[in-house]
């Protein structure tokens, strides 16, 4: 069994003689399984789909308490299927996160995450994420910045369904950036 684990990575197991027909029938020499295989095929097949279930990566946000709409990023990203975790900090606290992972603060907006060694610094939606860890670019990671309408986050009932063209910018290490996606 060949399985292409969440990170990338191929696994190859071999439970038993196992060979399929055309049809899709399980064949052994003996067109039978005998007891033993049948026994290790139950015990570790369970194993093996535990394995093989693409895994949530996790994404560490912070933010500040009084913000909604990181709230609201968050409960996207969960959506999105992320796992997040969020640390409440002050705005100098956050401010000196985003200075540290390296973001730039002409790209600052009001949270600051990390995902898989990736910055990430404000609305950025998960399927460009999901788009940056696939494709796992030499960058520093994804910014959205100041708080665009329409952006996840921004795109409650509050604001009338109104959605403003933004870019989610790939951030390199020496500051520059270049369009990841452009959202019209």
């Amino acid at each position: 069994i060949e399985l292409l684990g969440g990170s990338g990575h191929t696994s190859h197991f071999t439970l038993c003689p196992l060979h399929v027909d055309v049809k899709g029938n399980v064949l052994t020499k003996n067109s039978n399984l005998n007891r033993r295989e049948m026994v290790i095929g139950v015990l570790v097949l369970p194993w093996v789909a535990v394995q093989a279930a693409p895994s949530r990566e996790l994404i560490e946000v912070w933010k500040t308490p009084t913000c909604g709409c990181c709230k609201d990023w968050i409960s996207h990203l969960e959506k999105e299927g992320f796992d997040v975790k969020t640390y409440m900090v002050s705005e100098s606290t956050k401010t000196a996160q985003r200075s540290k992972i390296g973001i730039p603060e002409k790209m600052g907006s009001c949270h600051t995450a990390l995902v898989k060694g990736y910055a990430l610094e404000g609305h950025v939606p998960g399927r460009d994420i999901r788009r940056l860890l696939n494709e796992r670019p030499r960058a520093l990671g994804l910014a959205v910045p100041g708080m665009p309408v329409g952006s996840p986050g921004m795109d409650g009932p509050e604001y009338g369904g109104r959605k403003d063209p933004y870019n989610v910018l790939l951030v390199q290490r020496d500051g520059s950036s270049s369009v990841f996606h452009a959202y019209s």
